[in-house]
């Protein structure tokens, strides 16, 4: 494990003990988890209400499981995966209480894809694209675990001077949503490059859509605008 994801998991090791806190320091994941499986169940279902059963995801980056469990109470076979040790553990003591079945292990997504290749109907990368030391190389392990014609979804940020002035300074320096540090601009990916990396993947993307605070409201809603927090889904091509 390089330097760069000790430090990445780092951060996310020192709020462990709130990620299932709705008003902690993942209160936004909380916030926009309804927002993510509405979206992949429209895609998947056409109906953002729709059952998954039958359907095999890996969540990537899962973190402790706030959409693992969506998922799997969606009706999905669900595994979960996370680098760390101790926030699996966190996702694992939370599942005790909810009861749900989800796999969760501490394992990449690079490790998976050699262990279990075309295995995934459904991969989730959601708000981890901008914490991996190389985009291109995760990219192809999340391919590489979709069957053909399987779905990848993913949610990350634009790297641009909105998205650094509404992520970073404001989000982390003026409303402390966010601890200092969480994010760097240098790792946020536009969607044209997203785009560019997976269709050399042969995995096309279908849609890209944006995501905002709607304030009156203190809650997330899809939009048009993609300069900051953006959300979308690619579909591996078919065998030939």
């Amino acid at each position: 494990m390089s330097d760069v994801d000790q430090q990445e998991i780092a951060k996310f090791e020192s709020m462990a003990h709130e990620w299932w806190d709705p008003s902690g320091k993942f209160k936004l994941l909380h916030q926009i988890n309804p927002l993510r499986a509405g979206y992949a169940r429209r895609v998947l279902r056409g109906d953002e209400y729709a059952s998954l059963e039958g359907l095999k995801i890996v969540d990537i980056g899962c973190g402790g499981g706030i959409l693992s469990e969506e998922l799997h109470d969606a009706g999905a076979e669900v595994t979960g995966l996370d680098r760390s040790e101790k926030i699996i553990g966190v996702a694992r003591a939370h599942q005790a209480d909810s009861g749900s079945s989800v796999d969760y292990r501490v394992q990449s997504a690079q490790d998976l894809a050699v262990h279990a290749p075309e295995s995934y109907d459904v991969v989730m990368a959601m708000e981890v694209l901008e914490h991996v030391p190389d985009v291109t190389d995760f990219l192809s392990a999340c391919v590489t675990l979709l069957k053909p014609g399987g779905t990848l979804f993913f949610a990350t940020l634009n790297r641009t001077p909105k998205a650094w002035a509404l992520a970073i300074f404001g989000a982390e320096n003026i409303l402390r949503w966010l601890p200092r540090g969480t994010h760097e601009f240098d790792k946020f990916i536009k969607p044209s490059e997203l785009s560019e990396s997976l269709r050399a993947l042969r995995t096309p993307v279908r849609d890209v859509c944006g995501m905002r605070y709607a304030m009156l409201r203190d809650d997330w809603e899809l939009c048009a605008d993609t300069s900051v927090n953006y959300l979308g889904y690619a579909v591996k091509a078919q065998a030939e």
